[in-house]
């Protein structure tokens, strides 16, 4: 890795997700470029897990309900009076129900869009606040995916979510333009996670052998979407908004 190029020294970057597969790699990745972090993510264990694997010293993490969104603000003014203001965000937190339409109530769809559109977005209302965000600007970074541009049977709700993350997001990067804030989206392909390897192994051999021969490249690692993440963090990405990165082993190319 060029830690020249994508120097995240005296950069204070928010990662929610943290506790686990891309989100907890993101974190290791930003604290070996110079970051100090600020972890967000439901479960206590599994961010001090995260802490452990980070370079530097510094680093805060909470636990917490993304989706108690009145808790939010107090984290974030509680994380900037200890470490600075925030030059980055990366919302990785998220969920996935794989259910048939006629199988999908309400329910899925409010938790869906709460946890990976409307938190995303108003921990961005947040951060953005002159109080809170870094006066030389600030990347935002979300985790979308490439189903929030393609389809699968199963997938309604979840793609809805997604699709709506990458929209927004373009209107958010030119609304916080003028502070010098970017925003863009990462949408990756299936990332070997432990929540992938769970449904690979409960798939047929046969189907677990087309989903793996979807992808031209295989599957991917969170290491992948990680440096992409990172990059988009960086200096070295100041001239990208409103983007959505596909990063998907060619998935979609075919």
């Amino acid at each position: 890795m060029n830690k020249r190029f994508m120097d995240l020294s005296d950069k204070v970057i928010v990662i929610s997700g943290a506790g686990s597969g891309i989100g907890r790699q993101v974190a290791v990745l930003c604290s070996e470029l110079g970051a100090t972090l600020v972890l967000l993510g439901r479960t206590e264990s599994k961010l001090t897990e995260t802490s452990k694997l980070l370079q530097g010293s510094g680093h805060l993490y909470y636990a917490l309900d993304l989706t108690k969104y009145d808790e939010l603000e107090p984290v974030i003014s509680d994380a900037v009076s200890k470490l600075g203001k925030i030059s980055g965000f990366c919302h990785s937190a998220g969920i996935e129900y794989t259910l048939p339409l006629k199988s999908t109530g309400v329910k899925h769809y409010q938790e869906l869009f709460a946890i990976n559109v409307i938190a995303a977005f108003e921990l961005s209302r947040i951060i953005s606040k002159k109080v809170n965000v870094s006066e030389s600007g600030a990347s935002f970074v979300f985790i979308a995916s490439i189903m929030g541009l393609v389809g699968r049977p199963g997938l309604t709700g979840y793609s809805a979510s997604k699709g709506a993350l990458i929209a927004g997001a373009k209107s958010m990067a030119l609304e916080l333009a003028a502070k010098n804030i970017r925003v863009n989206c990462i949408s990756p392909g299936t990332v070997r996670t432990e929540l992938i390897d769970k449904m690979l192994e409960n798939l047929e051999p046969e189907q677990r052998e087309k989903r793996l021969g979807d992808f031209p490249l295989g599957i991917g690692k969170p290491e992948d979407v990680a440096g992409l993440a990172a990059f988009m963090m960086s200096d070295a990405s100041s001239w990208v908004t409103g983007t959505n990165a596909v990063i998907d082993g060619g998935y979609t190319a075919r």
